[in-house]
């Protein structure tokens, strides 16, 4: 069976202020998880001209100002799903807080100066997004006994002063699309098991890996059972989303 194709995981970078040349190489933030989806939306400026009050004869023809293109996404960090080895930190916001730096308003060369976010880079394999973060929310969502998050989510909006149409790089056209993982029941399959014999089981709504794992009594081996499925996020599971946790037993 052919290796898996490396997991690209989206990255946020930092640019000059004319949104040209990457820097600070260090306070590149690489997401724990990749996004579910990522949603980009488009709006102009619409203006009203003068004397427009009048309804009864032709419409008047309306001026479009700046228009602005955005992009909003969710990501998560859990400080308990870190691989074996780097499994270090005991508070998920000395993860979280990279990203945040992206919403700090930074001081200017120019006089007097000014407070503005530094410009940012949304990458994620063939798509990339230049703008400044508009908003952020992060939302703490399991805490240990003595009281430290573990887990966050963060969404957040990009915005740039444009709209921008998206396009494939021309050294991305014509590349076959990767194997499907197996998430959808291939990759992490057993090709030696009869069909039927091990049953899938389905996410309800709500679900994570590690609560699946746990009811099933396999809760030491949802890391496994993640890998085998192709599972990228195990607090994230799709209602229905099928999932093989038989193959911690093989």
């Amino acid at each position: 069976m052919a290796d898996a194709a490396p997991l690209v995981k989206a990255e946020l970078r930092e640019l000059d202020e004319n949104f040209e040349n990457e820097k600070n190489p260090e306070r590149t933030a690489i997401v724990q998880f990749n996004p579910e989806s990522l949603k980009v939306s488009f709006a102009n400026q619409v203006k009203t001209p003068e004397g427009s009050g009048d309804q009864r004869g032709t419409p008047a023809r309306q001026f479009v100002g700046a228009g602005t293109t955005k992009l909003a996404l969710l990501v998560w960090f859990d400080v308990m799903a870190l691989p074996d080895g780097e499994n270090t930190e005991n508070d998920v916001r000395n993860l979280t807080r990279k990203v945040s730096y992206f919403i700090t308003p930074q001081e200017t060369t120019d006089r007097p100066p000014k407070f503005v976010p530094p410009a940012v880079r949304f990458i994620w394999g063939s798509f990339q997004f230049d703008g400044i973060m508009e908003s952020l929310e992060e939302s703490l969502e399991y805490f240990s006994a003595d009281g430290r998050p573990l887990r966050a989510s963060m969404s957040f909006t990009l915005t740039q002063q444009k709209i921008k149409a998206f396009t494939v790089p021309a050294s991305e056209r014509g590349k076959r699309p990767p194997p499907a993982t197996a998430a959808a029941g291939s990759a992490g399959a057993d090709p030696s098991a009869a069909a039927g014999t091990k049953p899938l089981t389905a996410a309800p709504a709500g679900a994570s890996l590690q609560g699946l794992a746990e009811g099933a009594g396999l809760g030491a081996d949802w890391k496994q059972i993640a890998s085998a499925n192709g599972i990228e996020n195990p607090r994230l599971l799709q209602p229905g989303q099928l999932i093989d946790l038989n193959v911690s037993t093989r």
